[in-house]
Formats: C-alpha cells, sequence, structure tokens
C-alpha cells in the first residue's frame, strides 16, 4: 500500500508507458515530480475537460439516486401507507427492502464488474432502476410496492461497486482523484437532501407516485448521460478475464444476510418477539450461512468474493467494521430522525425539507474542503473527528427537551455533525481502498465499501426497531425514539474507539497506482 510514501526512486522509460497509459516523461522530470504531476492531471482517458465533467456527472448521479430512494421514501411512506393500507408493522418492509436488498448483493455485482467490466454493469443498473421506479409508481398493493422495492435495490447494487470501479480504475492516487470522490460523496448527501426535498413537495401537493416517476427520469437522464460520456477503452484490463464468479460464496452471503436482518426486524412485530418460531428460526439460518459463507471464502473457494488480501491489508478489518457503526447513525438521523420530527414534534413534510436544507449546504462545503486537504491531513486525524461528529449528533438528538426546544439549538448542529459524521469517513476510506487494490479488483473494492455502509443501515435500523417498538408500549412515543437515538450514541461511541485506536490511515498523495507497485515489485 502506497498513500503517503511513493517508495523514492521509480525508474521510468522515456517514452509514453501503454500499460498505464500516462504521456510521455520529459527528460528531466524526476521520477517523484512526475508522480507528483499525474496525481493532478486530468487522465488521458477524456479528450477534454467537458468529457470528464459528463462522465462524472452519471457515476455521480448514481450515488445521488442510492440515497434519493432512500430518504424520501420516508417521508412519503405515510400517506402512500394510508392509500394502500399498509399495517403499522408492516410498513418496515418497504422502508428496509431497498437497503437490504442493496447490501447483500453488492458483493457479487461487483464480482460482476471485475469479470465484464465495469460499464455494461452500470448500465444496466440505470436502466434497471429507471424500470423498477416507473411500475413502483403504479402499486396497488403492499406485495407490489414491497417486490418494486427490492428489485430497485438490485439496480442500486448494480451500479454502485461498478461507478467506484470506473472513478478508481480511471484516476490515480493524488490530488484530483481524492476531489472527485470528494464531490462523489457530496453527492450522496445532496441525495439525501434532494429526496426529502422532492418527498416532501410531492407529498404536500401531488399524489405519491410521483415521487418514484421522478427518480425514474433522473435514472433515464443519468443512463443517457453516462452512455454518452463515458471512455469505454479506457477499463481494458485483461487480467479480469481470469476472474470467476464464486457461487457457493454469493450463495451464502445473500441468504446469510437477508435471513439474518430479516429476522431482526421481524422480532420487532412478531407476535412473540424473538420467542416466535419462525423468526428463531430464520435467524439461526442466516447464521448458518454466514459461517458458511466464511468457511467457504476460506477454505474452498479459488477466486473468493471476499479475498483474504483485501483483510491483510492494515487497519482494514477494523475501519470497515467502524464504517458500519458511522453509517447506522446517519440511518438513525435519516429515519428515525424524520419520523420523530413528523410524529412527536409534528412537523410538517416541508417543514423538515426545510430543517434538512443545511445537510445539502454543510454537505456540499465539506466534501470540497476534504477533496482539497486528503493530501496534506493524516486521515487518522480526518477519521477521529468523523467519529466525534456522529457522537455529537446522536447526543444532541436524544438531549432535545420535552417539545422539541429550539431549531437552532438542537436540530440545526445535529444535522451539521451528522453530515460531518458520514462524509468525512466514507469519502476517505473510498479514497483508501480503491488505492490499495488493484485494477482487476476496484469491482471488488466498490462492492465491499457500499456493502458496509448499506449493511451498516439495514441492521442498525433492524435493532432500533426492535428498541422503539418495545418501549413505545410503555414509555411513549417521544422516549421510544430517544431510546433509539441513545442507542446512536452508544455505536458513534464504539465507532470513536475502534478509529482513535486503529483508524492510521495516511495522507492521501500522490503516488503509484497498486499495478504499478506490483510490478515494480517483481522487476527488482
Amino acid at each position: 500500500m502506497v498513500l503517503e510514501n511513493p517508495h523514492g526512486a521509480f525508474e521510468t522509460p522515456s517514452k509514453s508507458t501503454s500499460r498505464f497509459n500516462v504521456p510521455a516523461i520529459p527528460e528531466d522530470e524526476s521520477p517523484s515530480a512526475r508522480i507528483e504531476r499525474l496525481g493532478r492531471e486530468r487522465p488521458s482517458a477524456f479528450s477534454n475537460l467537458w468529457t470528464e465533467i459528463f462522465c462524472l456527472f452519471g457515476i455521480i448521479m448514481s450515488q445521488f439516486l442510492t440515497e434519493f430512494f432512500v430518504s424520501g421514501f420516508t417521508v412519503i411512506l405515510p400517506p402512500l401507507a394510508r392509500e394502500l393500507e399498509i399495517p403499522q408493522a408492516s410498513r418496515v418492509w418497504p422502508a428496509t427492502a431497498f437497503s437490504l436488498v442493496i447490501s447483500s448483493t453488492l458483493l457479487i455485482f461487483g464480482r460482476l464488474g471485475d469479470m465484464w467490466g465495469g460499464y455494461p454493469v452500470f448500465f444496466a443498473g440505470l436502466a434497471w432502476l429507471a424500470i423498477w421506479s416507473l411500475i413502483a409508481g403504479f402499486s396497488s398493493s403492499p406485495v407490489m410496492l414491497d417486490i418494486c422495492r427490492a428489485l430497485q435495490g438490485l439496480g442500486a447494487a448494480a451500479f454502485l461497486p461498478t461507478g467506484v470501479m470506473i472513478i478508481g480504475s480511471l484516476y490515480r492516487p493524488g490530488p484530483r482523484k481524492n476531489l472527485v470522490f470528494a464531490i462523489y460523496g457530496t453527492a450522496g448527501v445532496l441525495g439525501f437532501f434532494g429526496g426529502i426535498a422532492i418527498a416532501g413537495l410531492v407529498g404536500q401537493f401531488l399524489h405519491w407516485s410521483y415521487y418514484f416517476w421522478i427518480g425514474a427520469a433522473l435514472a433515464a437522464i443519468t443512463l443517457t448521460a453516462s452512455i454518452l460520456a463515458m471512455p469505454y477503452s479506457a477499463l481494458a484490463n485483461d487480467s479480469r478475464k481470469k476472474v470467476k464468479m464464486d457461487y457457493l460464496g454469493a450463495i451464502c452471503i445473500v441468504c446469510g444476510l437477508v435471513l439474518t436482518i430479516f429476522s431482526i426486524t421481524e422480532s420487532a412485530h412478531a407476535s412473540s418477539g424473538w420467542k416466535t418460531p419462525y423468526v428463531l428460526v430464520i435467524f439461526l439460518l442466516g447464521i448458518m450461512f454466514l459461517a458458511g459463507m466464511w468457511y467457504v471464502e476460506r477454505n474452498v473457494a479459488s477466486d473468493p468474493l471476499l479475498p483474504a488480501s483485501l483483510f491483510a491489508v492494515k487497519s482494514m478489518t477494523p475501519l470497515l467494521i467502524a464504517l458500519l457503526l458511522l453509517y447506522g447513525t446517519w440511518g438513525i438521523f435519516s429515519v428515525n430522525g424524520s419520523l420523530f420530527f413528523q410524529n412527536v414534534l409534528s412537523a410538517s413534510p416541508l417543514q423538515v425539507v426545510v430543517w434538512y436544507i443545511p445537510i445539502g449546504v454543510v454537505g456540499l462545503v465539506v466534501s470540497i474542503i476534504e477533496g482539497y486537504i486528503l493530501h496534506l491531513i493524516p486521515g487518522h486525524v480526518l477519521m477521529i473527528i468523523s467519529g466525534l461528529a456522529a457522537v455529537g449528533s446522536q447526543l444532541l438528538l436524544a438531549l432535545i427537551p420535552p417539545g422539541g426546544g429550539s431549531y437552532w439549538a438542537w436540530i440545526f448542529p445535529s444535522a451539521i455533525l451528522s453530515t460531518i459524521g458520514i462524509d468525512l469517513s466514507t469519502i476517505l476510506m473510498t479514497v483508501f481502498i480503491t488505492t490499495v487494490v488493484p485494477s482487476s479488483q476496484q469491482g471488488l473494492a466498490g462492492g465491499v465499501l457500499n456493502s458496509v455502509l448499506q449493511l451498516g443501515v439495514a441492521l442498525v435500523l433492524g435493532l432500533t426497531d426492535i428498541i422503539q417498538s418495545d418501549m413505545v408500549k410503555d414509555r411513549g412515543l417521544e422516549q421510544s425514539y430517544k431510546a433509539t437515538f441513545w442507542f446512536g450514541v452508544g455505536i458513534a461511541g464504539a465507532s470513536l474507539i475502534i478509529l482513535i485506536i486503529w483508524g492510521r490511515i495516511p495522507k492521501a498523495v500522490s503516488s503509484l497506482t497498486a499495478d504499478e507497485e506490483q510490478e515494480q515489485a517483481s522487476s527488482s
């Protein structure tokens, strides 16, 4: 792994290197100066700045769409549930099906990207999302809605890892890559706010179906721009042909995650909770499949979905655990927080939209600033700041006085801190993981990263649903939501401790790519 130190001497030929498609090297340029220059230049795959902008627009919008369909659905759910007559205990499923399907299939689509190249999988995911978003707007029953939401998740699971893969393969380690991934991370925050804003306007003035149809239109526009702008020859890599699908591992991970999270979420609404026989049986089956996945990946699969080499990178495992917990706190803020504002503080959908405006503004500013400072400030410092912000956000929600108190004293700073908490960590981890893996595993990098994020949301929301459902009977609605916020304080604190001890990510400076490191090592 090289993020901070370019290994000193790096012998290079005087002509262009075809394998890495870099321009000719001036004879008087030192190796370190060359690496620094390439880390700042526009990739040669783009003929001009406009092709780069439109290519990035497609990838960035894919991140926007994912958060759009997570956050906005929470706002549109109350009128939708009334019309489709969805019982209170069943409303959790259309809300979580999207993230659950994404988290359980991301590694599979990441592997398909490594096998077939990123572009076809990315395009197919956008097209699939557009189709099922359009159909979701015509839902006439809870079952149809649940199916549409789950199938929407398959589209996002296809384009999320391959989007990261395309960026990671096009850009060398350095300031330009840092800025691109910072903008990519901002799109998630803007998608969160955009989903809430559009859902709020739709809920106030239109039928709920328009929320899905607007999302379908945005997906179609994104697909069109992506097809027209992306440099198709840039990701040619013969090593991908050698990668095979780990079918047994894929079956185990999908079944294990779906069954485990389903049982956790369902236990909150089953007649006897965890004592309900089918809940316990499903949970045990899920654990068995996850144990099977661990065995298969370590002992059976020739091309495992989760290769041991990824976790051999220093601090990778604790960093991923910390990121899972951090993104889980974002799920608490975005879902439980939104419900708390509407159901307890009696905020209208449009009022919630206004309250969340700082999220979009601060998210944009923080992400761009981070893109410019990743090569200047050690990642360890930024990760600790991220953990502290997540703790502060959850603590403010947990301590809101009865009646809500002042927006500017409680909700406003909580929204800002929550944005900082996820922005700093996810952008930094995206740059880190796509830098330490070779081009043949960029799909794996995108799959692992996004799987951790989406799994964090699905798992933590399942646990908070148990807490809220259990406490509302005895403590009332307000205190039941407060309990979920205190739970958020706990997991954010655990994440902070992990980051303080193990989150030692260096500065993201210009350096050799992972492929160049391997080539240099083999030739020395």
